[in-house]
């Protein structure tokens, strides 16, 4: 697989950390790797069989493949070992002699190949990072394996000395295969993403005048009808038109139970379906498909960077710079105390190589990679890194009761007449003509009992939705409303008394007025989502406060507040001051998640230091939450808490690691345990590679808590 990033700024690979380098002509940023492979254009990753989808934002891929360094370190291999022969210090080593006129020139003919053709991916490098103003690792590699050259063929043209042409060999050798370890470390890491777009099939059958065509996928049109065998990935979002199958959704939504369905249902692209057979109209092909929102979500989520992947952008760069303060330093010193200019330059190239901070470029971003990937496909979609950071120090959540907490089924209890005038059925139906245009659980209820009963659904007109109030519309000429108790509140009227039959504990009130008029009360309960306890008991676990926020009257918000044991509840809230609620929490000192449905919950989402939609399903339309919970199961916000934590701590391990790693081997490779212990330029290229392999490996073993 190879993969291009452009971007119209300097900054990192989103996938492996690396720095970008310019263009030809300097107008865009590219990582390619440093000319080797890894070219993934900005939002369009996909695996190689996937190139076609041009049309759904997947771009072809270009560039080098990663076996370009494998086969830049076998050839380099080969060369390395007549250099090896030749050189007099392995020779004293072994004790051989092999010469002959003229063996120091094939020594320097050997040497500059193995310079030019194993080193170019670093020179190329170091004046991509020049250029962007961001000196990093293959500026450091650069120098090392110039000074060792130039200093070198100085010597087979009369400078006292003995030549470093075996070092150098094994220097680029050793980088070569080093880099091409770490490359496949770090793309095995981050291939979950490509795994996302890997869901969707090559080909799709249609059904184009009344015949099944196999077409491929990029040919697919919104409206056409799609036919999916049984055991076949879905290739758009539609609805179902005709059959029964049980669906695997999981790779999706973390949903592990296969989800029924049938006519009228909705599938998503990159579904896997069961035994049945189905007919789909598709609405969602390519660009307009679920999974290609959550890949792109993913993708921005990848490439914004937090605050601890800034952290790491700065000790990197230091880290940089003291690499090569202390590469000359040492050199100063060991060239004043020993005037050997051939260890001090050893000594200076060593610093230089083992210092790279190639390590701590990948530690964060392979994590962020992973994170992101991982909680899409089990259904949270994190659309702030920051915010999602931020969840390890939540110490309050405030939940909204309706669909959160609950099932927001609203399901019809009373229908109270409270005039002669209009029957229950008319108050039902004028409730329903009112109700039709709104998306709200009160409406649903509501229509669904308009269909129980058989009842004509009227025509409205000038339908007009009151945020956390109510709906109104014009039905047979008349002004209809169908609204809860803050109607009364907001238009300073006198609330009617409540019938007694109506329990107030578990019952929502809706009420209908017709011209001004209320004509009667219909009632709607609610009952509690599984998971709920399971949640809120987990919080409480985790020293977490959870509170229920509502517009449900008191007596609701205390009876569910009680029966699952949280630490308070706020009610009657209109949707505007959910958002002032919210600040009073952050005025004390709490950090705030605020969890939602997202309808109206906009501003206090956007307020919350974290805003987390819930229950938004296929629609990642949430543009106010930070992170989205595809479910509308509460136990995911645990999980995402979690998981925040697990990230945070996969970060801290890899940064831990690869700045103590620096600690250790830069006074070594200076040459502070001399003559003890010296380690050689090729052994600093051995300790830098396998450092950054570790962090690969600790950043892929990163797990979502079931």
């Amino acid at each position: 697989m190879h993969l291009q990033v452009i971007k119209d700024e300097p900054g990192k690979c989103p996938l492996c950390g690396m720095d970008l380098v310019p263009m030809g002509g300097g107008q865009k940023e590219v990582h390619s790797h440093h000319d080797h492979s890894h070219k993934h254009k900005e939002h369009s990753h996909h695996s190689e069989n996937h190139s076609h989808h041009s049309e759904s934002g997947y771009d072809k891929h270009e560039g080098h493949h990663t076996h370009d360094f494998l086969k830049r370190f076998w050839i380099s291999l080969i060369i390395t070992v007549p250099i090896l022969l030749l050189s007099q210090m392995i020779q004293e080593w072994f004790g051989f002699n092999i010469a002959f006129p003229g063996d120091k020139y094939v020594l320097l003919a050997l040497g500059t190949i193995i310079y030019i053709y194993g080193g170019m991916p670093f020179l190329k490098g170091m004046v991509g990072e020049i250029k962007a103003k961001a000196i990093g690792m293959m500026t450091l590699v650069a120098i090392a394996i110039s000074v060792a050259y130039i200093y070198s063929v100085a010597v087979v043209f009369g400078l006292p000395g003995m030549d470093f042409f075996w070092e150098l060999a094994t220097l680029i050798v050793i980088m070569l295969l080093g880099h091409w370890l770490e490359m496949r470390s770090t793309m095995a890491a981050s291939k979950a993403l490509q795994s996302l777009v890997a869901l969707l099939p090559n080909d799709v059958t249609v059904e184009r005048q009344g015949e099944a065509v196999k077409i491929k996928l990029e040919e697919l049109k919104n409206g056409e009808t799609i036919i999916i065998k049984p055991g076949e990935k879905i290739p758009a979002d539609g609805l179902v038109i005709e059959g029964t199958s049980y669906v695997n959704e999981s790779m999706l939504t973390g949903e592990s139970v296969p989800v029924k369905k049938e006519a009228n249902g909705k599938v998503i692209a990159g579904a896997i379906n069961g035994e049945g057979a189905l007919r789909v109209t598709a609405t969602g092909v390519g660009k307009d498909s679920y999974l290609n929102k959550v890949i792109n979500l993913v993708q921005d989520a990848q490439a914004a960077k937090s605050n601890t992947q800034n952290l790491a952008d700065k000790v990197a760069k230091w880290l940089t710079y003291t690499a090569i303060a202390v590469g000359v330093a040492t050199f100063i010193y060991w060239l004043g105390s020993s005037g050997d200019i051939a260890f001090a330059l050893e000594r200076m190239v060593t610093v230089m190589v083992t210092a790279c901070p190639h390590a701590l470029g990948v530690a964060i971003p392979l994590v962020v990679a992973i994170s992101t990937t991982l909680s899409a496909t089990n259904g949270l979609l994190i659309r702030n890194r920051t915010a999602f950071e931020t969840t390890r120090k939540l110490s309050t959540i405030i939940f909204d009761k309706t669909g959160t907490l609950t099932k927001g089924s609203h399901a019809v209890e009373k229908i109270i007449p409270l005039t002669n005038k209009y029957s229950a059925d008319e108050m039902i139906q004028y409730a329903a003509a009112v109700q039709q245009y709104s998306e709200h659980h009160i409406a649903k209820g509501i229509l669904k009992t308009l269909k129980e009963r058989n009842l004509e659904l009227w025509k409205s007109e000038n339908f007009s939705y009151m945020a956390g109030i109510g709906v109104k519309a014009v039905v047979n000429g008349k002004e209809v409303v169908a609204a809860g108790p803050n109607y009364f509140k907001q238009n300073n009227l006198t609330e009617p008394e409540t019938p007694s039959e109506i329990n107030q504990n578990i019952e929502t009130v809706n009420y209908v007025f017709i011209d001004g008029d209320v004509i009667g009360i219909t009632t709607l309960a609610d009952s509690i989502r599984e998971g709920s306890q399971e949640a809120i008991d987990a919080l409480k676990k985790m020293n977490i406060k959870s509170f229920l926020l509502t517009g449900d009257n008191e007596k609701i918000a205390a009876a569910v507040s009680e029966q699952l044991g949280m630490d308070g509840y706020i009610a009657n809230v209109l949707p505007h001051e959910k958002q002032e609620k919210i600040k009073e929490f952050q005025a004390k000192g709490e950090v705030v998640a605020m969890t939602g449905d997202g309808v109206n919950d906009a501003p206090a989402l956007a307020q919350a230091d974290v805003g987390i939609a819930v229950g938004s399903g296929t629609d990642v339309a949430a543009e106010t939450a930070d992170i989205i919970l595809v479910n509308s199961d509460p136990r995911d916000v645990v999980k995402m808490i979690d998981f925040g934590k697990r990230t945070y701590k996969k970060m801290v391990q890899n940064l831990l690691w690869a700045v103590g790693y620096n600690v250790i081997a830069i006074p070594l490779a200076a040459g502070v345990l001399y003559p003890n212990f010296v380690l050689s330029p090729a052994m600093g290229a051995v300790l830098m590679s396998v450092s950054t392999i570790v962090v690969a490996i600790n950043a892929s073993l990163l797990k979502i808590n079931k």
